[in-house]
């Protein structure tokens, strides 16, 4: 007869669950002894579990298919955590498998023994605890639909013993649930047309929730003589074959978006819940937002309107009650301001090759030229995100990916992997911090190695938290506690089996790209040394970041690093 957890498997394989990232122990022994017995999913054995959680959550978003990782009780579960909230912050439909204590010891402070409502609140979106096979199917199947339903992470908590008794019958049917969501009520829209009837000039900022919607907000801008400005999630949808873009704002920002958002006399934001309010008119600028889930209406910013619904069903049902608008001068001005930003961020590109240093924006320009049409990118939090944001296109098949919304350390070696188990045949590339890297990516470039995973990660080597040395600065702080020693990556790579790229001169970049991206066979390690003293500025600085830059700087020349303040200010000369 079958086990209960040869039936949970087959119930998560039927629900479209094609692979599981985990580390079998005690507790969880049962469970993996069944799905080894299933043959139907894929096992992905890795070193770290939060590792494995960070590559399913990729797989999950890019594939569409929700994806499985598990641990064992107490220390393998906690691992876990820091994964399933980025999964929970990015809508990835991930299911955790998590060993639990037997059912004679619990509540005794047993060995490894935690509470997994109490542990998993955070970020599961339902935890059921299986400590009787009669509760399998009703645990399994509300963890499963919960995951697909709401696009989020869920938790089965499941002790050994359970795992291992006779399933109380064989494996009910899963109904996947439809979430596709219609366009916002007619009267919201007609609302909302009168608004943008009743203002001379219109701007767009559109985020996430425009990736099915490329072609409406494209309509929408046309009609309107709209600039469209978008968040860093927005960028692959919106940016390419639009001759309405005019960049990101924020801290990433670049271009025209800044002038667009806060001068129109209405702004429409639709599908993005943008984070940094600072950058977005808190006055002024009437706001009418668009989006999928009604609780992020208004919390960034003041709204004149609100709707809930899909962004492209909802311009299909706005677009025919619009009147086209004649004056194009706002637009014009707001290209205007992105060609000129885009000069500036050209500079460096194009001295690349003739200066001393290794700057990142000639790296990841040429990175962007060289990589394939439909390659897929992922991105660290830090620095990786600036030179991302401003130096590498996307396209109808080249998306990128990343820890845009939880911000973790270390995602993009996990995310590599997951964004190659959805799409085996495109190039995977991995934007890794140096911190990053060395945090998580080196123990689990052993599992890449294992099983062959063609993955080129590109490693910004500048010795230190680079985002975190700008963000002190900002802050008016004197850098400190930010720096370390890194080992020769390429090297440490050719250890555990990859193939390993050094690049320390401009002139070696384009080669050393050339060299990493065709190999095959396995992963690559690429660690370019580059300038550690390479600053980046938002198109629009608040008063606010230019005043503490100004204070951070006497701090540093009053500390006695004054040559440090020398060499930033003369390394980005262009900038300041």
């Amino acid at each position: 007869m079958p086990t209960v957890a040869d039936v949970l498997w087959t119930m998560l394989a039927e629900a479209g669950v094609r692979r599981c990232y985990g580390i079998v122990g005690d507790a969880l022994n049962p469970a993996i002894d069944a799905l080894r017995s299933n043959g139907g999913i894929d096992f992905v054995h890795v070193r770290h579990e939060e590792w494995g959680v960070f590559a399913a959550v990729a797989e999950a978003r890019m594939s569409g298919r929700p994806v499985a990782v598990c641990g064992t009780a107490g220390p393998g579960v906690s691992h876990l955590i820091n994964g399933l909230m980025d999964a929970r912050k990015e809508g990835a439909p991930v299911i955790a498998i998590a060993g639990d204590v037997e059912t004679a010891i619990m509540d005794t402070d047993g060995l490894e023994e935690l509470n997994p409502y109490l542990f998993f609140s955070a970020a599961s979106l339902y935890t059921g605890r299986l400590v009787d096979p009669k509760q399998l199917r009703a645990v399994a199947t509300s963890a499963i639909t919960t995951a697909l339903a709401e696009q989020g992470p869920t938790v089965i908590s499941l002790p050994g013993d359970v795992a291992a008794a006779e399933a109380p019958g064989p494996a009910p049917s899963i109904v996947v649930p439809n979430t596709d969501l219609g366009s916002a009520p007619d009267a919201d829209i007609a609302a909302m047309a009168e608004i943008i009837e009743g203002a001379g000039t219109v701007a767009i900022f559109g985020g996430e929730g425009c990736a099915r919607a490329r072609d409406q907000v494209r309509a929408l801008a046309d009609k309107l003589h709209a600039p469209v400005g978008y968040s860093f999630k927005g960028k692959q949808w919106l940016e390419y074959d639009n001759p309405h873009a005019v960049g990101m704002t924020g801290l990433l920002g670049y271009g025209g978006c800044w002038e667009a958002i806060n001068h129109a006399d209405v702004l429409l934001m639709l599908g993005t819940d943008f984070p940094f309010p600072q950058f977005l008119p808190q006055k002024d600028v009437r706001v009418v937002q668009v989006d999928r889930d009604g609780r992020r209406l208004g919390r960034r910013v003041p709204l004149a309107l609100g709707l809930v619904g899909d962004v492209a069903a909802t311009l299909d049902r706005l677009l025919p009650q619009l009147s086209p608008k004649n004056d194009d001068a706002f637009l014009r001005k707001c290209l205007k301001k992105t060609e000129q930003f885009d000069k500036q961020l050209r500079h460096y590109v194009e001295k690349g090759p003739q200066l001393k240093q290794i700057r990142p924006e000639y790296l990841v320009a040429t990175l962007d030229r060289l990589a394939d049409d439909d390659a897929v990118f992922t991105v660290d939090t830090g620095t990786a995100c600036i030179w991302a944001a401003h130096y590498l296109h996307f396209g109808p098949k080249r998306h990128m990916f990343g820890s845009l919304t939880w911000a973790s350390m270390a995602s993009a070696s996990p995310n590599a992997f997951g964004a190659k188990m959805a799409f085996p045949d495109r190039q995977a590339i991995a934007l890794c911090g140096d911190g990053g890297f060395s945090m998580l990516g080196l123990g689990d470039l052993l599992t890449e190695v294992q099983r062959g995973t063609e993955i080129v990660h590109v490693i910004l080597n500048n010795g230190k938290l680079d985002f975190v040395w700008i963000e002190m600065q900002e802050a008016g702080l004197q850098p400190w506690g930010v720096d370390f020693r890194n080992p020769d990556f390429a090297k440490v790579g050719e250890a555990l089996g990859a193939k390993g790229v050094r690049i320390e001169h401009p002139a070696d970049v384009e080669q050393g790209l050339k060299e990493a991206l065709s190999h095959r066979g396995g992963p690559v390690v690429v660690d370019v040394v580059v300038d550690p003293y390479a600053l980046s500025l938002p198109a629009h600085v608040p008063a606010a970041t230019a005043k503490g830059f100004t204070l951070s700087m006497a701090k540093q020349a009053l500390s006695g690093h004054l040559g440090d303040v020398a060499k930033e200010a003369a390394h980005n000369v262009r900038l300041l």
